[in-house]
């Protein structure tokens, strides 16, 4: 499930960790969250997401003759994004059927769509040139099986790029949350070290291109003053927001 801390900054951020945001949150699990979050999630204005887009987009080039998968796609942002650049060949995988749902409504990728786990992709090996998987990795709980995965599926010499709440903004209490109502609800989530993410990739199959934590920045000003939130964009500009990887499938070892 494609997913990102919202404007909203629904818990802790930097600065001293103080609230943002009155009352208790209300914490549910990935599958209960997204079921809710769905028919608003693209609503928002999402800093996050913005800046992890400011950062890729410019890497996903030539992309026509490419088959692309967007693991994990959430409402189809990606997939989307990817069509309009001149992806023909794109599919969408997600195991929230109210956030697939959301992605169907969008006329460019309904039909390219699909209901699956991350751990168990509905494709045949060596399918696929690109992947990308977007603020899922925290939902994720045997990254190995995910990674293996991706590598079965994925041509020697695909890129990956994956994408996550950076480690030291989860330390500093920011969290995935969104606003259901009057209700602050926090998604369940584990934040991984980059160590650890580039390890467990790096041993199935992938080489590690690039680890990039990413900053907001002033283009991302603009949608803390459409949230009401300008008060707080100094102190989110403080730390790392956002962690992308870029990996590349090695050639597969040769069995004996």
């Amino acid at each position: 499930m494609s997913s990102a801390l919202s404007v909203e900054l629904e818990l802790r951020m930097a600065g001293g960790g103080e609230r943002l945001t009155a009352g208790r949150a209300f914490q549910v699990s990935a599958a209960e969250g997204y079921e809710r979050w769905a028919p608003t999630y693209d609503d928002a204005p999402n800093p996050l997401l913005a800046r992890e887009e400011r950062y890729l987009l410019p890497l996903l080039t030539e992309l026509g003759d490419r088959s692309v998968i967007d693991v994990a796609c959430g409402t189809g942002r990606w997939l989307e994004k990817l069509t309009g650049r001149g992806c023909t060949r794109g599919v969408g995988i997600d195991r929230s059927g109210a956030m697939l749902r959301a992605a169907g409504r969008k006329s460019a990728i309904s039909g390219r769509l699909g209901k699956a786990d991350c751990e168990s992709l509905p494709f045949s090996s060596a399918a696929f040139d690109l992947a990308i998987c977007s603020f899922a990795l925290g939902h994720i709980v045997d990254l190995g099986s995910v990674a293996r995965e991706l590598a079965r599926v994925t041509k020697t010499g695909a890129d990956v790029f994956v994408s996550d709440l950076h480690p030291d903004a989860y330390a500093r209490g920011w969290r995935v949350g969104f606003r259901d109502g009057s209700t602050t609800v926090q998604i369940e989530m584990r934040s991984r070290s980059v160590k650890e993410i580039v390890q467990t990739f790096c041993a199935n199959g992938f080489e590690c291109r690039t680890d990039v934590s990413l900053r907001l920045g002033e283009p991302e000003r603009p949608l803390f003053v459409q949230a009401g939130k300008s008060d707080s964009f100094a102190d989110a500009c403080q730390l790392p927001a956002v962690l992308v990887c870029r990996f590349r499938r090695r050639q597969a070892e040769a069995r004996l």
